[in-house]
């Protein structure tokens, strides 16, 4: 806004110069006399081109074909102003008696180039005149102000440039801009339509006490933003210096088609996230571009929050903020599918996970610290009750510090971490008390068939761009301690009477395991159920990824076998949604007779060796041969046959 009235303050300017001397002087000298006063004045080249005409009462009317006013010495980007077709309208009347009333300013595709530099040079600061004038945007205070008024001013088809030093360079083309101020003391009117990215965007306001706002002070302003996607409205003070205060109302049906209209990085957020937005809040922002937020109130698309921030406007938002909340779905952080909330995390077990891409950018929309509080969190595939969270951002690095968390009929806490900086990755450490295990279980993997309350501690690593990258990458540890529970789909008590033991239920007195995460396999090979008759341990593979499962767990009854033990290990294989369970006999008999297989190869051993000794007896018997130590059946005949054809050899020589 301070931009408009500086272009307001530089028009105005070469108006009056060139209105002084209209009573004196002929129409084909106005220009050259009101280009040298602005040069005087201003200190810069200013060229008045084009045919000039004026009326004289009781409007002195003044129209120029082309003006041009140069820029600091400093600036290399051209002209300052170029204006054509200006057309200026000024009270006689009222300039007999010394005030300045401008009846009307028009003024057809001009162009404004400001400039500003980081040492505090400035464009629109005319420090270098030869005059005795410094025209600034502040009101010398050793000079009387002279009574100025601007009843109206309509400019079309401008281009409004801005480059701040260390900056992207702003710039506006195709604004309308009009305002009306009837009475000097009074309020003004002011409507301007600027397309930054092609669509409209309709500024409305009314500001009090005009005359000092543009003099730099504090005055009661209304103004309303509208363009595709959104609005937003301000109920309260400003000034032209930046700083404003007052009561906010910002209304978004779509964000990211909200700030691309205004010319902005669009913001693809999560559902739930700020996708749309309903918020309206007490708002104080300063000339430094510092904001602060209270009693702020706002619906981000189904998920509701209270509370108060502290924002820097200066390059990527620093936010320090403190929310509220009731029941809060973070579900869209980290769903698949398409924008609108296609898709589910996780497909049904069996499906396998969704493969769809996870979209992390909105990690980098923000850094700082916000502290939420809520009834209760959906994070997708987890849920928790009454929360106390520390969400910690810095460069698309996101930490959720789970401070204090209820969930699963137990505690949970720790932290979750979700880093987008060079691709997405996930890891965290997590320590549960008192955790249900059936309704954990089935959260995470689908699997309902252990019930009991435990402890849990997990350690987790894993990247890619989809929940099926993620899971088929998993690594880490963890722990899993129970107390009383049971093994659904198993009965022990069946499998140790008859050797079946599919169905039924296995009620135990404690349960603890240990496992390690490779490659999206969970890797186990002690746990441990301790039974009041029985015992059972578990070795095997779960895969994470492939939603499947390869595991033997053996229970034993420890007083069958006269004492003994006998144990029956169990095969669990295949899908989660299907895995088939069912006694492993081969390895059953392993266990359970080892001694009496034992005898029985020792037993089949003598009786081969006596029955290979009685072979060779008749074998001898019968051919006439006797066999020497270490020397076979075979090899003994051969010899006597070897000698025999010896003999009949030798008689032929006889």
């Amino acid at each position: 806004m301070k931009w408009v009235f500086r272009i307001i303050g530089a028009l105005a300017l070469i108006i009056v110069v060139m209105i002084v001397g209209v009573f004196f002087i002929p129409a084909d000298r106005i220009a050259q006399v009101a280009a040298e006063q602005i040069r005087a004045q201003t200190g810069r080249d200013v060229s008045i081109t084009g045919d000039v005409s004026m009326t004289i009462w009781p409007v002195l009317g003044v129209s120029a074909g082309e003006i041009e006013v140069g820029n600091a010495e400093w600036s290399t980007q051209g002209a300052m102003l170029n204006a054509k077709n200006a057309a200026i309208g000024i009270d006689a009347v009222a300039l007999l008696s010394g005030e300045i009333k401008i009846t009307n300013i028009e003024a057809a595709s001009p162009t404004v180039r400001l400039e500003s530099r980081k040492d505090g040079r400035a464009s629109w600061v005319f420090t270098d005149a030869s005059g005795e004038a410094a025209i600034e945007t502040e009101v010398d205070p050793d000079r009387e102000a002279q009574a100025f008024i601007l009843q109206r001013l309509s400019i079309t088809d401008a281009t409004l440039i801005y480059d701040a030093e260390g900056s992207d360079l702003v710039s506006y083309s195709g604004v309308d801009l009009s305002l009306d101020w009837p009475e000097r003391l009074g309020a003004a009117d002011i409507r301007a339509t600027l397309r930054p990215a092609g669509s409209d965007v309709d500024v409305v306001a009314r500001i009090d006490g005009f005359a000092g706002f543009i003099a730099g002070q504090v005055q009661p302003v209304v103004a309303e933003i509208e363009t595709a996607g959104g609005s937003l409205s301000l109920n309260g003070r400003a000034s032209t210096a930046g700083d404003v205060a007052g009561q906010l109302s910002l209304k978004m049906s779509s964000t990211d088609q909200f700030l691309r209209s205004l010319g902005l990085s669009g913001a693809d957020l999560p559902r739930g996230l700020g996708q749309s937005v309903d918020m309206s809040t007490q708002l104080t922002l300063t000339a430094e571009r510092n904001l602060s937020l209270r009693e702020l109130s706002a619906d981000l698309g189904g998920n509701q929050i209270t509370g108060a921030a502290d924002i820097s406007l200066n390059g990527t938002p620093n936010i320090n903020a403190q929310f509220n909340a009731g029941a809060f779905d973070l579900t869209g952080a980290t769903e698949s599918g398409d924008s609108n909330g296609g898709g589910d995390v996780a497909s049904s077990a069996g499906a396998g996970w969704s493969k769809a891409t996870i979209d992390a950018s909105g990690l980098a929309a923000f850094n700082g610290e916000i502290a939420l509080n809520a009834s209760s969190i959906d994070l997708g595939t987890f849920k928790l009750g009454k929360t106390r969270a520390l969400i910690t951002n810095d460069n698309s690095r996101a930490v959720f510090e789970l401070r204090e968390i209820q969930a699963y009929e137990g505690t949970v806490s720790g932290q979750f971490v979700m880093n987008n900086r060079s691709g997405l990755s996930v890891g965290g450490k997590i320590n549960a008390s008192n955790i249900s295990m059936q309704s954990v279980l089935n959260d995470a993997l689908s699997m309902d068939r252990l019930t009991g309350t435990g402890d849990a501690e997990i350690s987790f690593l894993s990247s890619g761009s989809s929940v099926d990258a993620i899971m088929r990458a998993m690594s880490g540890n963890g722990a899993l301690r129970l107390g009383a529970g049971t093994i659904q789909g198993l009965d022990l008590n069946t499998l140790m009477g008859n050797g079946g033991g599919t169905g039924g239920t296995t009620v135990f007195d404690s349960f603890g395991a240990t496992f390690t995460m490779q490659g999206g396999n969970l890797l186990n090979d002690d746990l441990l159920f301790a039974l009041p008759n029985y015992e059972a341990r578990g070795s095997g593979r779960v895969g994470l990824g492939a939603q499947d499962i390869d595991y033997l767990f053996t229970p034993s009854a420890l007083r069958a076998n006269s004492g003994a033990g006998l144990a029956i290990p169990v095969s669990i294989k295949g899908p989660w949604s299907d895995p088939s369970i069912r006694p492993d006999l081969e390895a059953a008999i392993d266990l359970n007779l080892a001694e009496e297989k034992a005898k029985l190869e020792r037993k089949a051993k003598e009786l081969e060796v006596e029955a290979k000794a009685r072979a060779q007896e008749k074998i001898e018997e019968k051919l006439g041969v006797v066999t020497q130590e270490g020397q076979s059946v075979e090899d003994a005949v051969k010899d006597k046959v070897e000698d025999k054809l010896k003999g009949q050899l030798l008689k032929l020589f006889d």
